[in-house]
């Protein structure tokens, strides 16, 4: 039996290599003086969900920015596929990547399945005139561009609310919406920024369960949150970004144990510490002199004055003064 196993695990086939869909290159963007991303490469496999992490102000957002085609990087390049993406964010779109924003950005007088056509433009030939002429072929379109919508609000659980203006809808289902419309354009990638701010657990909960869905219909996934339960739970891989520069990358266990990224978290750079401690061992050296100041000017022990010298805070005119006070009171005494 147990041989038999042995030759089964032996046969069974190898896995069969993952297509890499996101390649960035030595990706660096600066504003004037300030780098805000320095030289990241980061890749993301078919079939995988990769994690962005970082403290505030460590460049996650500009360095999406740069893969989207909202910046043009300074340095480097971010190909899809192979292929060198355009500096277009609509022609990002049209090859292939989408992604959602940290700030919800949705059209709120308009519907939640219009919300969603607008994620079809990318998708569909119909050009200005077939627009205002509306014939048999833009119809066609219009139709299947509309069951399209309507399968992915199904997906997200909000098919229900279709014709509901998207400003009237709870912030948790604003969140699922921009996912569906990000969908939409029928992407290789996804790239979501912060898709769980502000949700409760419950909704959290929900929310990786559809990324979780997501990957499934075969589209990579590049996740920036601050929830780190959420984040390692999700994620095959979490790549860190300090000061925008990529300090590690790796799985959940591997970036959670690295005393780096505690430090970089906790505000503790592990490299300024020895710095940190070298005032405290010169302190008392510094300090010596004020202590011996007063010891040569104060009277040793043994060199105490007698019990019948005055104190040396008493004047000698302060000495006198009592002196004579005290004579008078031994003859009123007497």
């Amino acid at each position: 039996m147990t041989t038999t196993t042995t030759k089964a695990e032996a046969a069974a086939p190898e896995p069969a290599a993952r297509e890499t869909v996101l390649d960035a290159r030595g990706v660096t963007m600066r504003f004037g003086g300030l780098t805000a991303v320095r030289d990241v490469n980061l890749t993301v496999n078919s079939g995988e969900i990769v994690g962005l992490i970082g403290p505030n102000g460590a460049g996650k957002t500009t360095f999406f920015n740069c893969l989207t085609g909202l910046y043009v990087p300074t340095e480097g390049e971010v190909r899809y596929k192979g292929q060198v993406l355009p500096p277009k964010s609509f022609k990002v779109t049209a090859a292939g990547i989408a992604r959602t924003f940290q700030n919800i950005r949705l059209f709120n007088n308009m519907t939640v399945l219009e919300n969603v056509l607008v994620g079809r433009h990318t998708r569909t030939k119909e050009g200005l005139w077939s627009a205002l002429l509306r014939g048999p072929g833009f119809k066609k379109a219009e139709a299947a561009s509309e069951k399209r919508a309507m399968e992915l609000l199904e997906f997200v659980g909000l098919a229900h609310k279709a014709q509901l203006l998207s400003k009237n809808l709870p912030y948790g289902e604003q969140r699922k919406l921009e996912i569906a419309r990000a969908l939409a354009s029928d992407p290789g990638l996804i790239l979501l920024d912060e898709p769980t701010a502000g949700m409760n657990p419950q909704e959290t909960r929900a929310a990786e369960e559809l990324i979780f869905a997501i990957r499934d219909m075969g589209i990579a996934v590049l996740v920036i949150e601050h929830d780190m339960r959420f984040i390692f739970n999700l994620c095959d891989r979490v790549a860190v970004l300090v000061q925008g520069q990529k300090l590690i990358e790796g799985d959940s266990q591997t970036v959670q144990s690295d005393e780096r990224v505690i430090a970089a978290y906790l505000g503790e750079p592990i490299e300024e510490t020895p710095k940190a401690d070298a005032p405290k061992a010169d302190a008392p050296a510094a300090a010596a002199p004020a202590d011996e100041a007063p010891e040569d000017d104060a009277p040793a022990d043994d060199e105490a004055p007698a019990e019948d010298t005055p104190a040396e805070d008493d004047t000698p005119a302060d000495a006198a003064k009592t002196a004579k006070d005290a004579a008078p009171g031994k003859e009123n005494d007497a």
